[in-house]
């Protein structure tokens, strides 16, 4: 990939990745309230699996090179990881909505720096974990665990953003090995059969009408994986990384204008906690570099 140094395109596309992806939770909370979360995600990896084969046939070498790794345990994992992961947030929407859900989720940056040091070998320094602990705060703030009676689906979405982050970390530690298409390649893939031997089990027939929010679906899925290739492919990832935020703008406005979620005061304060701390470790990520 061969990176052009276009930080306004860069950023353009990064805040339209944000704009398909929050479009993208809205439609699987459609989908996942009125059909099996399964079967949901798995055609959802369908149409992955279909793009990342199409675009490693594409690339130099094709499959060929796409597919050889000398670590395939680990890449299998990680794409096992994230089907997981998908799963657990899509059936979060279902029972939090998308504004608590991913109020909690953008937590994710945090983790990483958090565990870029057990498992990475990375060093943490005392502002960053200061950090951190101020993202904790925030995250305590959202969930409210003290009042009243804890809601034990409130932890969904931090599983999300936990599991999300060791596969990120994973990712990183393949790259020392692996090509960003060779890891591209069988998270599509590894995902896709997990996907498929799970999901066949949860087939439900679907109105015709929901076939059209499902082709939309992976149509969004699709693009959103294309718009951020692009993105990384203008501009530096510390230039554009801290406008993936926005993807909670605009889940907070899909949430609120098409589901009728509330936007509690709390999550105000607690994301505006999380953000900061997050904008404030990639900072100090990019300073360090």
């Amino acid at each position: 990939m061969t990176q052009q140094n276009n930080a306004r395109a860069g950023i353009a596309l990064m805040i339209a990745a944000t704009i398909v992806f929050a479009l993208q939770d809205g439609i699987s909370r459609h989908l996942a309230g009125t059909y099996n979360t399964y079967m949901v995600v798995m055609i959802r990896y369908w149409f992955f699996a279909a793009f990342v084969i199409a675009l490693a046939g594409r690339a130099p070498g094709g499959l060929k090179v796409a597919s050889q790794t000398s670590q395939l345990g680990l890449q299998v994992f990680r794409g096992i990881l994230l089907a997981a992961e998908i799963c657990v947030a899509v059936f979060a929407f279902t029972v939090l909505g998308l504004i608590d859900s991913m109020a909690v989720f953008i937590c994710y940056p945090l983790l990483v720096a958090a565990l870029s040091g057990p498992v990475l070998g990375e060093t943490v320094g005392w502002r960053r974990w200061t950090a951190i602990g101020v993202g904790c705060i925030g995250v305590l703030i959202i969930l409210q665990p003290g009042k009243g009676v804890f809601n034990p689906w409130a932890v969904l979405p931090l599983m999300s953003a936990l599991m999300f982050a060791v596969y990120g970390l994973l990712t990183r530690y393949a790259a020392r090995k692996d090509s960003s298409a060779t890891s591209f390649f069988w998270t599509g893939i590894a995902g896709s059969v997990t996907m498929t031997l799970v999901g066949m089990w949860f087939w439900e027939p679907m109105a015709q009408s929901d076939w059209a929010w499902m082709a939309l679906l992976c149509v969004s899925g699709v693009s959103g994986h294309w718009l951020l290739i692009k993105c990384y492919e203008m501009s530096e990832a510390s230039t554009v990384q801290p406008f993936a935020y926005f993807h909670l703008v605009w889940t907070a406005i899909l949430g609120i204008s098409v589901f009728g979620e509330a936007l509690r005061p709390e999550v105000v304060l607690g994301a505006a906690l999380v953000v900061s701390a997050g904008l404030f470790t990639l900072w100090r990520e990019r300073r360090q570099g």
